[in-house]
Formats: C-alpha cells, sequence, structure tokens
C-alpha cells in the first residue's frame, strides 16, 4: 500500500512538472520601449492605446531610468540588467583610445560600436546579456527598432536571433527575405511613422507566435526624435506620440485575433524622459576658452558627451577644471572617482563619487563626469523641466524629468490593475524576465526580481525602503557650491532619482 501511495505521489508530481513546463513554455515576453516617454505624455487623449493598457496592468509609479539618462546606456543596461559601471558603455558618446585618442565615439552607429569591439577582442561591453543567456538555452531574442542602429545593436549585441533596424538588418542572410515579406523599407521622417508602422509588421511576423523567439523588444524612436527637433508638446511631438500609440494598438489587436493574448507578457518602459534645454554653452567650447583644453581635437583632454578624459590623470589640470565648472551656473552634479571603494563622496573636493551613481567601471570610467544644471521651469507649450544643455529638447541629466519614467507589464505573470510604490530600474528588468522563464540570472545583474508586481511570488518578506541623502559643498571664489545626491534604497538596492546644485552667494563683511 505504501508503496501505491508512493507511485501515486510520484506521478502526481511528474504530472504538475509536466503542467508547470508545459505552461512556462507556451509563455513568451514582448519588451516594448517608446524613446523619451515622459510619464505625463500617458493620457486617454494623447495615447489612448497605452493610457487603456495602464489601467489593466501592473503599473511601476517610481521607476527609473539610468544615469546618464541617455539611450544606449539605458538600451545596454535593459539588455544586461547592469549599470554602466559594470557592463562598460559609459555614454551616448564614449572613449576608446584603441580607436581614437583625440575623438569620442558615437555610440548610435553601429559601425563605430563594431570598431570598439574590434579594438577590445569582441569586449564591447563587460557584462552578459539577455540575448546571451538565451542562446546558452537554445533560445532566440528579436530586436525591431526604428531607431539608431546602435541603439538596436546595443539591445541584443551578440545577434543571438535577429536584429531588424530600418538601416542594419542581423544576421546580412536574412536580409532580402526580410525585406521581400515585410516591405520595401521607409525613409525616416519627423514623426518617424512609417518607419514605426514597418517594424511593427515586422513584429507581428515574427515575433508575435509561439514557435517564434522567447523574448521579442520593439524600440520606437519617437516621440523622442521628433522632440529632439521641435520641442516638448510642439505639434510634431503630439503627433509623433499618437503614431507610437496607434502601433502598440496594433501589436495588442494582433495579439487578440491572433488568439496571443494570456500567451505573452508584455513589459513597457523607456530609455529617458523629456526636459527642453535652454543652454548656450559646451563643455569643449568652454575649456578651450578657459585655457584648460588646447583645441577641440587635442589628445591632452577628450570630452565624450559629459565625461572628461584627462591624459595621464594629470592631477593638476583635473583640479583646474572641476573648480572652472563649480563656478558656472549652467553646471550640475560633478562626479570623480572616490578615494577607496565604498566611499560616496569623490576625491576632488565638492564632487561625489562615481559608485554612488553606478558608474564606477573600473578600465572605463573618466577622469570627471559632468552634469547641468536643471530647473522646474515650464516651457511654452506647459511641460515642467528645463535643463542647460544645448538644442531645443533632450534628456542626459540628473532631473527628475528625465529618471522619472513609467514601467507598465501586463500578461498571464503579472498582476491585474495594480500600481506599486516601491523603487525599479530599468536594470530590473532582465533579472524579472529570466526569473518569469525559469533561466539563470548572471553574476553581472545589478538588478532585482519584481516580485511585487507577479502573481505567484513566492517571497513574503517585507522590503526595507528609505530614502538616502548625500549631500558635499565646495566655497568658490564668489560662494558655495553645494551638491545634493537623493536616492531611493530598497534592501540592498539603491535607485538615483535626481541630483541637486545649490550655490550660494557669499556675503563679505566689512570691518
Amino acid at each position: 500500500m505504501k508503496k501505491n501511495i508512493g507511485f501515486i505521489l510520484c506521478l502526481m508530481l511528474a504530472c504538475t512538472m509536466y503542467g508547470q513546463t508545459k505552461q512556462n513554455d507556451s509563455i513568451r515576453t514582448l519588451i516594448v520601449f517608446f524613446d523619451g516617454l515622459r510619464p505625463d505624455y500617458i493620457t486617454a487623449e494623447g495615447m489612448p492605446n497605452l493610457h487603456a493598457f495602464s489601467k489593466r496592468s501592473s503599473y511601476g509609479k517610481a521607476h527609473h531610468s539610468v544615469f546618464p539618462t541617455v539611450t544606449r546606456v539605458n538600451a545596454t543596461s535593459y539588455a544586461t540588467g547592469s549599470y554602466p559601471g559594470t557592463h562598460g558603455l559609459m555614454g551616448n558618446s564614449v572613449y576608446f583610445p584603441q580607436v581614437s585618442t583625440t575623438k569620442s565615439l558615437n555610440t548610435g552607429d553601429a559601425s563605430e560600436l563594431n570598431a570598439i569591439s574590434k579594438a577590445l577582442d569582441g569586449h564591447l561591453i563587460t557584462a552578459i546579456s539577455l540575448g546571451e543567456v538565451l542562446k546558452q538555452h537554445g533560445k532566440d531574442m528579436m530586436v525591431f527598432s526604428s531607431g539608431t542602429t546602435g541603439q538596436a545593436l546595443m539591445q541584443n549585441h551578440t545577434v543571438s536571433g535577429a536584429v531588424i533596424n530600418p538601416a542594419m538588418i542581423l544576421p546580412e542572410s536574412i536580409k532580402e527575405k526580410v525585406i521581400a515579406e515585410v516591405g520595401t523599407i521607409p525613409a525616416a521622417a519627423k514623426p518617424n511613422t512609417a518607419r514605426h508602422e514597418w517594424i511593427t509588421n515586422a513584429l507581428m511576423k515574427y515575433g508575435l507566435r509561439l514557435d517564434g523567439p522567447l523574448v521579442s523588444a520593439i524600440w520606437f524612436s519617437d516621440p523622442d526624435g521628433t522632440a529632439h527637433a521641435d520641442g516638448i508638446g510642439s505639434p510634431t511631438a503630439i503627433a509623433s506620440i499618437k503614431s507610437v500609440d496607434e502601433q502598440f494598438g496594433r501589436i495588442l489587436a494582433d495579439l487578440e485575433q491572433k488568439g496571443l493574448a494570456d500567451n505573452f507578457n508584455i513589459v513597457i518602459s523607456t530609455d529617458h524622459g523629456f526636459v527642453t534645454h535652454v543652454g548656450k554653452d559646451g563643455l569643449v567650447e568652454f575649456l578651450i576658452r578657459k585655457g584648460l583644453k588646447k583645441e577641440k581635437e587635442s589628445d591632452d583632454v577628450v570630452v565624450a558627451g559629459g565625461a572628461i578624459y584627462i591624459k595621464d590623470h594629470n592631477k593638476d589640470l583635473l583640479q583646474q577644471i572641476v573648480t572652472a565648472l563649480q563656478a558656472e551656473e549652467w553646471i550640475g552634479a560633478i562626479f570623480t572617482k572616490g578615494n577607496k571603494k565604498g566611499d560616496m563622496k569623490g576625491h576632488i573636493a565638492g564632487t561625489l563619487s562615481f559608485e554612488s551613481i553606478h558608474w564606477n567601471h573600473v578600465e572605463r570610467m573618466a577622469d570627471i563626469l559632468v552634469d547641468v544644471n536643471w530647473s522646474d521651469e515650464k516651457n511654452t507649450a506647459g511641460y515642467a523641466g528645463t535643463s542647460y544643455s544645448k538644442g531645443v529638447a533632450g534628456h542626459g541629466s540628473l532631473s527628475p524629468y528625465e529618471v522619472h519614467i513609467a514601467l507598465l507589464a501586463s500578461g498571464p505573470s503579472f498582476k491585474q490593475s495594480f500600481e506599486s510604490d516601491l523603487p525599479t530600474s530599468n536594470v530590473d528588468l532582465v533579472p524579472t524576465i529570466l526569473h518569469l522563464h525559469q533561466l539563470p540570472i548572471p553574476a553581472t545583474v545589478n538588478g532585482r526580481v519584481m516580485h511585487e508586481l507577479l502573481i505567484n511570488s513566492k517571497t513574503t518578506a517585507k522590503p526595507i525602503v528609505k530614502n538616502d541623502v548625500i549631500e558635499t559643498s565646495v566655497n568658490f571664489k564668489d560662494g558655495i557650491y553645494k551638491l545634493i545626491l537623493n536616492r531611493t534604497t530598497l534592501d540592498n538596492y539603491q535607485y538615483i532619482n535626481f541630483a541637486k546644485v545649490i550655490r550660494e552667494k557669499q556675503t563679505s563683511t566689512g570691518q
């Protein structure tokens, strides 16, 4: 009798495990990124499909972009579940003297990324990506992108499966087939509506199917591309928001029509928010004007975005540059290397450490990382958030308008109509996806599994959440430069909320 009971229990366990495996095998993941999506764009009027989706999904109300709040940093961070201090893609512009000793490289161009990879014997990044994990387990990832080739590549840099972009289709062997089946690639435009439709068509054909890739990702280049040119709230920017929302509506309708709505987990994020730009100066021009850099392409000081690389790490020049920057109203937070591991303050007075913002890559960090200042000022269309970067509008800084973004998740694994106040970040997407597909999470992952959003989470421990403020200050010629970094910690995870600089004028007292 005992043997029979044992046999029955074993049989029941086997059936249960088979059922779980079968259920897991029928689940797919779709990642959707709307480039430059501010949370206040998600309205019933402006984005009816995404707005309705947000009401029935899990909504992460405290979601974070990774700093620097730029596209390729966040594409790489989400794809690896790690910060720049781990994956080594430090900005939209990067400096690798192995490729060029005098100028930065554009990570938006896949050919420049390939040049870096070649110079570094294939070590373009120093973390394991989602695509690589999937490949190790016989699975594929397909990326569909209407943006730059660099952004598309950094989501799946080893091309485990495929990357489909209007300007780059990998592997090359499928290019003719894709164009024949999806159609002629349309020209780029602002809004980029035709290309958004084209990649959506490609996604629906190759990605939204059970015999397709385990993970598909689609990245829409708007509203970012149009808002850069014409500004936040401009008629064309509003049109671009409606355009990508329409394509998202097509994706949802296609899943329903195919009977696959219950098979796909959909995770939605963006790379950064957006602010209006009012700056008139740039780092290179400023340094040359102050005699701290010889000329635009001299190798004594090389600027890559906000990162400053000083030849031979000249300590005197480093101090001179920081001191000069701290006196400038348009300059915000400044970061340098800490004296030792764990230091939150930089080794130069009045700076914070690279470690405080997850930018402490042992081989690739610069001598100085500089942010521009920002304010809550509204633009003419009524959108708050202004920074002293040059141009019409954009991103990249540590203002809450660029850091604070929306996270939406829906599907068979996620809670419905649920809102969470727990902090999350783009580095948390991959560990959550790997967890849902019962795949191992690499040691290079810095993010966490977002258990609070999951239906069948077995985690019962209440997380410890607290606000963390780090401050430093230094006197300069006319006053005091005070730098404040605001972070939220959840257990052992730190999320950067914003950095703010306050300059207090010193008043002299006469005798």
